[in-house]
């Protein structure tokens, strides 16, 4: 049995800036491309505070999640990366808030520069939900 391939793609968060897709769909699973903090509607940096861009980042995250049919609480594992690890507890607190009971596993890595040199970036593996046939 083959495995089809499927390319995601919403308005609702930013385009990927190279050769890459927002996500992949493969084998029931969404591959999300990791996320930066840029405001779709204007491609610009929501601001300059690590918390801001953290909300920002899981914001993109969740849309790009939807657009697959899948959600936060379907998220296994996420890649959180860091600009400044002095900035882990805030980045936690709002990935915390964002993904409430819902604990994938995780990485968490101090970076020397991200796209855009924004402070954090996270890219994740979910579940999609099934759709049924009637």
């Amino acid at each position: 049995m083959s495995s089809q391939i499927q390319t995601v793609n919403t308005t609702k968060a930013p385009s990927a800036i190279g050769p890459y897709s927002q996500a992949i769909i493969a084998n029931g699973f969404v591959y999300a491309s990791g996320q930066i903090p840029v405001v779709p509607e204007t491609g610009n940096i929501i601001s300059d505070d690590v918390k801001e861009q953290t909300k920002q980042v899981i914001k993109n995250l969740t849309n790009v999640l939807e657009a697959a049919n899948s959600s936060l609480s379907q998220v296994v594992k996420t890649t959180v990366f860091i600009k400044d690890m002095n900035d882990f507890s805030s980045v936690n607190e709002i990935y915390g808030e964002c993904f409430g009971s819902s604990r994938p596993a995780r990485a968490c890595v101090e970076v020397s520069r991200l796209p855009k040199d924004v402070k954090v970036e996270i890219d994740a593996v979910a579940l999609v939900n099934s759709v049924s046939s009637v």
